[in-house]
């Protein structure tokens, strides 16, 4: 179906979601030192070009030698030495022992580490006490951990500390990663304010791009914080012209109000709607497009539980999109402690909390007010739940969908 005939109003959120993602790919690849690793997705694999640990290596402190050996007031002659990072070379033969430290290379010949607590020195030589039969060898097979060839992480994923370790281990100083996203942030209305200053009785403080921009920074992006702009057609215009962004989002302005100048003003720029209103509650305004020169645009509504809820549906699966990354929610159950009223029309992602009982199970909790209005609420939520469209009346006790939101 070509662009003049699509659907563009009230789209379901998986709907939206497919238009914005249908051509979005890896903008771009760099190379960056390993310690700059943190939080960017990987654009190449990391597969191993040897053993970890690449010899066998001793679990304990303790004592190197031939498990034959091992018998019941049996001495053996103490030879030499192994720590980690100075190998004992010589091949351990019948009767010897090698002090052996954790991490250490195991010696040629020996196959059993008896620990330290278990062995009694006695100069030159050294004997050992028997508290389990077999005893355990102590020792870390080469190879253990991965060996050369295996793939140790995936093109896509994004680093974090523990895949940063392996990376590490794997000899890696630098890694080729997916270029950050620009994503320019404009929030428009003659009623905002920014934080400190002096509002007037009828205005407020901007606050949705503070957000926006904190969660395009932890989604893998590069946030761009434009200055608000008033209800200025003109000057909305210009804003967006001057960004140097792969992605524009802005943030209010977004209805069909006659101060709702945002997209009038970019059709000034060639935009070209794919998504102009969803069937979500809240954030039903939300829509999509692409500027005469290619860039994309998501248009947010102004109310902040809206602007969020549709950041976390639409603007956290772009991101990743443009990263390489995989854009799927995180969808995970929970039941409910209350019952819920039917949805209606619009699929409604409601802000929640969550509690784990005992045995390991989820309750999840709506809050009663879901005013798109409220920021408090949204500060205390931890998950959004998510109902269908004309879902029936719900019970508590029911299982639901729910999103995990990221709180520190």
């Amino acid at each position: 179906m070509s662009e003049d005939k699509l659907q563009l109003k009230n789209l379901t959120v998986a709907e939206a979601r497919g238009r914005m993602l249908s051509d979005a790919a890896r903008l771009g690849v760099e190379e960056v030192a390993l310690t700059d690793a943190v939080g960017r997705v990987l654009a190449a694999p990391i597969v191993a070009d040897r053993d970890q640990p690449p010899f066998d290596a001793s679990a304990m402190d303790g004592w190197a030698i031939r498990r034959a050996d091992l018998t019941p007031g049996a001495t053996f002659q103490v030879v030499g030495e192994s720590a980690a990072g100075r190998a004992y070379a010589q091949p351990v033969q019948s009767g010897q022992a090698v002090r052996i430290f954790t991490g250490a290379p195991v010696p040629p010949g020996a196959d059993l580490v008896v620990i330290q607590e278990n062995a009694a020195r006695d100069g030159d030589t050294v004997s050992f006490t028997i508290d389990r039969d077999p005893p355990p060898s102590n020792i870390r097979s080469a190879g253990g951990d991965f060996r050369s060839g295996d793939l140790l992480l995936a093109d896509g994923v994004r680093i974090d500390a523990w895949r940063l370790s392996l990376a590490a281990a794997a000899g890696r100083a630098t890694l080729d990663v997916a270029r950050r996203p620009r994503v320019a942030i404009l929030a428009t209305g003659d009623e905002l304010v920014p934080p400190g200053a002096s509002p007037a009785p009828d205005q407020i403080f901007e606050s949705g791009s503070f957000s926006l921009a904190a969660l395009v920074a932890a989604w893998g992006g590069e946030a761009i914080k434009l200055k608000a702009q008033a209800d200025d057609l003109e000057a909305i215009a210009r804003a967006v012209e001057a960004a140097e962004a792969d992605l524009i989002v802005t943030v209010g302005g977004a209805s069909v109000g006659d101060h709702d100048l945002v997209k009038p003003a970019l059709q000034t720029l060639g935009l070209s709607l794919r998504v102009q209103t969803i069937a979500v509650r809240p954030g039903k305004p939300t829509w999509f497009g692409r500027l005469g020169d290619g860039r994309r645009v998501l248009g947010l509504p102004g109310n902040p539980a809206s602007a969020l809820v549709c950041a976390e549906l639409f603007l956290r699966p772009l991101l990743a999109a443009l990263t390489g990354a995989d854009p799927t929610l995180a969808i995970s159950a929970g039941t409910l402690t209350a019952s819920l009223p039917a949805t209606g029309p619009r699929e409604h992602w409601m802000r929640a909390v969550r509690a784990v009982d005992a045995e390991g199970r989820v309750w999840v909790t709506p809050f009663p007010d879901q005013d798109s209005s409220l920021i408090g609420v949204f500060a205390r939520a931890d998950c959004l739940v998510v109902r269908p469209a004309g879902a029936p009346p719900t019970g508590a006790g029911e299982v639901v969908d729910l999103l995990p939101l990221a709180r520190g």
